[in-house]
């Protein structure tokens, strides 16, 4: 080894008894897909809202003209399909797959779409659940995505790492809910990213609140907030603090949440929007 050596194998030539070389473990999307940018969401752990938020993601910016796409890597636990009324199974050819879409044109690929019955388990180990999610972007024909959002598994585990590792992720959004306990997840979930070196947009918390609909006033249910203090202790920004409303729930179990009436995730959207999405001539295709 050099005295001289600065760690990096990659872009050094000298072949020393201690050289490491770095494994890619990217994987190409479809020669004939064009996505622009991929948002990851995430959380600590399950039933928090991940999927929700990732629906309502992908709807918001499609109703400000952005041309979305869901990619549901919770391979074992999909819902995406249910939320969007989706019952017909995916389509394809000798070119490869395609996504349904959903009333308003929002793309969707889930294990929910190649299933026999949507009630059928899916009891796969780790290196199979981790390459479906790869073959869904890498085997699946995208038509000019601007924003594909991934619903995640939780937690830290092998889908997750496989995400980080194969696809090129534009950033992530931590979703959380209020309880003491998730400060702690949320940070592991942070860590996580930030040693895969994938940039963190912010965070959202879901069940953060009821307002009763008779009196008007907001009820704390699962307890205080924590968002705040995790944010400013990761300094991160809280994208949005969403409210327990039987509405979302009702259109989700009605497949109907394209036409949720709300405004619940625009600022998100205007960061999005930052991000680089007005920009159509940066196209992540290749």
């Amino acid at each position: 080894m050099s005295e001289n050596c600065s760690q990096n194998c990659n872009s050094c030539s000298e072949q020393c008894s201690e050289r490491k070389e770095e494994t890619d473990f990217s994987e190409k999307l479809h020669e004939m897909s064009n996505v622009k940018k991929v948002i990851g969401i995430v959380s600590g752990k399950g039933g928090v809202g991940k999927s929700l938020v990732t629906s309502l993601l992908a709807v918001t910016m499609n109703r400000k003209g952005y041309h979305t796409a869901i990619l549901d890597a919770d391979i074992t636990g999909p819902s995406i399909p249910k939320a969007f009324g989706i019952t017909e199974k995916a389509a394809g050819d000798e070119f490869g797959l395609f996504p349904a879409t959903s009333k308003t044109g929002i793309e969707i690929m889930s294990t929910n779409l190649l299933l026999p019955r949507e009630s059928d388990a899916v009891i796969w180990r780790g290196p199979i659940l981790g390459g479906v999610v790869k073959q869904f972007w890498s085997d699946v024909i995208w038509t000019d995505i601007d924003f594909m959002f991934i619903d995640m598994p939780p937690g830290t585990g092998d889908v997750p790492l496989t995400v980080f590792q194969s696809i090129p992720l534009d950033g992530i959004i931590v979703v959380a809910s209020p309880q003491e306990l998730v400060s702690m997840i949320v940070t592991k979930a942070v860590n996580m990213a930030k040693t895969m070196n994938i940039p963190i947009i912010g965070l959202v918390e879901n069940l953060a609140y009821f307002k009763c609909p008779d009196c008007g006033n907001t009820y704390q249910i699962f307890g205080e907030s924590s968002i705040d203090r995790v944010a400013a202790q990761e300094q991160l920004p809280v994208l949005a603090k969403l409210p327990i409303d039987p509405q979302i729930a009702g259109a989700c179990d009605k497949g109907m949440i394209e036409f949720y009436e709300g405004s619940l995730l625009d600022n998100a959207a205007k960061i999005l929007e930052r991000l680089g999405g007005n920009e159509n001539e940066n196209s992540s295709s290749e």
